[in-house]
């Protein structure tokens, strides 16, 4: 048999790789599950702290801009010393931000818990250290259909929290719901056992020390166009994510509609992730990429033009949640491809800032755009365009791994 901690032969995958996938699944579950309910606590924290949706959004936006800035060092040091060690002190911080938030009495305390501490502890619970682990784990030919499978699990989360979320706050108030969701996030801290282990020592085969990796990936036409692509993913997650219930309750639909597209987008993201990661593993992970982001703009087009309805917005919940993070197993499978996995969580945490920026923007700007016109629309149409340059960005990236001398330099 095959040592548990070592990559399984090309047939299949040993028990310490499934182990690996599933906990790491259960951990983005529950860290991206709680994440993706702040949208419904927009409207009762607004009442109740007095601020107004440009707030709101600005600190979202702060959260996912700290959540991407700290992603590359908190991956560095990952693929370094391990993920287990690094989902712990990424739990414990986020158990620390949620109830930071739950005692706010402003938006200068609501910043510092959901803004300034759930952004830094997420870099240490969600894809990019889960999925550097797993990559090590498992045989080039499966790496994409098990990142696919631990980035349903953040979509099963959603499927399972925000629902929950919502009933929550109908029942208690949005203060205790933090508490609660709290206690979701100390499961993590167990699971992250299951993610523990120091990587091996690398050796000249692996590939370039981080510093060379960093300049090799810096300079790499295909590398820039992955982050383009990332930066419109972001965005779109972070504005549908955080205004769809308050546009939908805007527009007139009921707050359970609003709850309910949220969890359909977790719910249709399960398959979405599973089967694009499934698909880039026998395909083309460019070409999968160039339709993913196709096809969301024509969704989002559709969801405009259709009178706006109960059916029409599940509709494109339902739709939107298929292609919502159908990205992540492919982008990080090519970063993989094109680079290796050595530096897997560092050079897929630098992709993640970009993610992160588009994100603090989605959040943010939709939340000016909104104060200033009354609507949302002009951020409807930038997304469509975003689709369209991201559609675009992704025909020309280079797929084969990058060729090097025979020997690289030593750490």
């Amino acid at each position: 048999m095959p040592d548990a901690a070592s990559p399984a032969p090309a047939s299949g995958l040993s028990r310490r790789a499934w182990i690996m996938i599933l906990t790491g699944a259960v951990i983005v579950t529950l860290s991206m599950g709680v994440r993706q309910s702040f949208g419904l606590f927009l409207r009762p924290v607004g009442l109740d702290l007095e601020i107004d949706r440009q707030t709101f959004g600005l600190i979202i936006a702060a959260q996912n801009l700290l959540f991407g800035l700290i992603q590359p060092f908190v991956g560095a040091w990952a693929d370094k010393h391990g993920a287990g060690k690094v989902a712990v002190g990424g739990a414990l911080v986020y158990l620390a931000g949620l109830a930071v938030a739950a005692t706010a009495a402003n938006a200068l305390g609501l910043m510092l818990g959901f803004g300034v501490m759930v952004g830094l502890s997420m870099a240490g619970v969600t894809f990019v250290v889960v999925l550097g682990a797993v990559g090590r784990a498992v045989p080039p030919e499966k790496r994409t259909l098990a990142f696919g499978i631990v980035t349903a699990g953040g979509s099963f989360g959603q499927f399972l929290v925000v629902p929950a979320a919502q009933g929550l706050l109908d029942a208690l108030d949005w203060r205790l719901t933090l508490f609660v969701l709290g206690g979701m996030v100390a499961l993590i801290i167990p699971l992250a056992l299951g993610v523990a282990g120091k990587p091996p020592a690398p050796s000249a085969r692996d590939g370039l020390p981080l510093k060379a990796a960093l300049k090799e990936a810096l300079t790499n036409p295909s590398y820039a166009l992955l982050n383009l692509g990332f930066f419109v993913c972001g965005f779109h997650v972070a504005f549908v994510g955080t205004h769809l219930p308050a546009y939908l309750r805007d527009m007139g639909l009921s707050g359970g509609i609003g709850a309910a597209s949220l969890a359909l987008i977790g719910l249709f993201n399960i398959a979405g992730s599973w089967l694009w990661g499934a698909w880039g593993s026998k395909a083309s992970k460019k070409g999968l990429l160039t339709l993913l982001y196709a096809l969301r703009a024509v969704a989002i087009a559709v969801f405009l033009l259709v009178p706006l309805s109960p059916a029409s917005a599940l509709i494109f919940a339902a739709t939107f949640g298929f292609l919502w993070l159908g990205t992540v197993p492919l982008t990080n499978g090519l970063v993989a491809q094109i680079f290796g996995v050595r530096h897997l969580s560092a050079l897929a945490g630098i992709v993640f800032l970009s993610h992160q920026v588009g994100a603090f923007l989605g959040a943010w700007l939709a939340g000016v755009a909104f104060d200033l016109t009354g609507s949302y629309t002009a951020i409807w149409i930038i997304s469509i365009g975003l689709a369209v340059m991201a559609t675009l960005a992704n025909v020309p990236v280079r797929e084969g791994p990058v060729i090097r001398p025979s020997t690289v330099p030593a750490e």
